[in-house]
């Protein structure tokens, strides 16, 4: 892969590149690289995220399967009681608006359970996959502490939308 010269790399951290081939563009944020992967033109393109860059112009890469940007993660704080969930529903959905998160993303207030006796309640906050890092760290730096229990990735998003669940309260968080 042929990158182009940086004399200064660190504005570059946590976008993505795209190596078309011949060449490469640095630069990329996640919706770009979804809109390239959707292009029959660049099937055989590869795309990496900057991990780390460095001011001399050096970057450390991550491979990112295209299949990633075509799934959805999440992360699933899970309360016994409804008033315990409702709160760091209301919580979430407030530090969000203070402070929107990296990309579209949408919060959902369940009741486990087609009986809605197993206890247990649920905040869920579903995003794109390709952001999970800049997720991670937005809810760090808000420090929300939501759920006695927490649960997260691409297979929690799977087994979420499989189960028995009543949506009693949600929203969309844009960026």
């Amino acid at each position: 892969m042929k990158l182009p010269n940086l004399k200064d790399a660190a504005p570059y951290e946590g976008l993505y590149v795209f190596d078309f081939g011949e060449w490469a563009a640095v630069g990329y944020t996640a919706d770009e690289i979804a809109v390239l992967l959707e292009e029959p033109r660049y099937e055989e393109g590869k795309v990496y995220r900057i991990h780390r860059a460095y001011p001399d112009g050096t970057m450390e890469l991550h491979a990112v399967s295209r299949a990633r940007f075509a799934m959805e993660c999440g992360m699933f704080f899970l309360r016994t009681t409804l008033e315990a969930a409702q709160t760091d529903f209301d919580e979430l959905c407030r530090l969000a608006e203070e402070t929107p998160p990296p990309c579209r993303a949408y919060v959902r207030l369940l009741r486990r359970g087609a009986d809605g006796e197993s206890g247990a309640f649920v905040v869920a906050l579903v995003y794109p996959a390709e952001y999970d890092p800049d997720v991670a760290r937005w809810l760090i730096r808000l420090g929300y502490h939501g759920g006695d229990t927490v649960e997260g990735g691409v297979s929690a998003v799977t087994a979420h939308l499989n189960e028995e669940h009543e949506i009693l309260d949600r929203r969309q968080l844009w960026s």
